[in-house]
């Protein structure tokens, strides 16, 4: 197992290192609080950043690099949370061009379940391409690296699957 060590925190002692990490994470509380203006969405970021540099530690080719990679990766979450927002905030214009006076009302908790059962019934890849773009905020060349399929295919199988989305609400019954 790959053990950072921080610049100059080899001859320091643990409480060194601590402080040196501690410090790090409020470097990026800051960075992800500049970009998404929320306390609490900046600790979720931070935390989500955290977990991607556990995972992609071995990438690190300079430990001296750390803090700097730490935080750009904190800005990439923050601008991927931004836009999942803006996504969300796009769904919402999407919803109300509906006729949604011809319907009944769904509570919040039904229209959840309604979404899930919509998002279940598109195949494994079609429901994971759109969860990675409207939830996720993935571009789409994101999703064709995660994916290993061109974006091409992506950008057809996401607009297909959006369209039979569409169609499944509008009809009263899902095909």
């Amino acid at each position: 197992m790959h053990r950072w060590v921080s610049p100059g925190a080899e001859t320091g002692g643990a409480d060194e290192h601590e402080e040196l990490l501690r410090d790090l994470y409020n470097q990026m509380i800051r960075v992800a609080y500049s970009r998404v203006h929320n306390k609490s969405d900046a600790y979720d970021v931070v935390q989500d950043a955290w977990v991607r540099i556990l995972l992609k530690h071995d990438t690190l080719r300079e430990q001296s690099k750390l803090a700097a990679w730490a935080k750009t990766i904190t800005a990439n979450i923050a601008s991927n949370m931004n836009r999942q927002q803006s996504h969300f905030r796009e769904a919402g214009q999407w919803i109300e061009e509906w006729d949604v006076h011809s319907a009944p009302s769904p509570s919040e908790a039904e229209l959840i379940v309604e979404i899930s059962e919509l998002l279940g019934a598109l195949d494994p890849r079609s429901r994971t391409m759109i969860l990675y773009k409207f939830y996720y905020g993935f571009k789409d060349q994101e999703i064709a690296d995660a994916m290993n399929m061109p974006i091409g295919t992506v950008k057809a199988r996401i607009h297909r699957s959006r369209e039979r989305l569409k169609n499944w609400i509008s009809s009263p019954h899902p095909e």
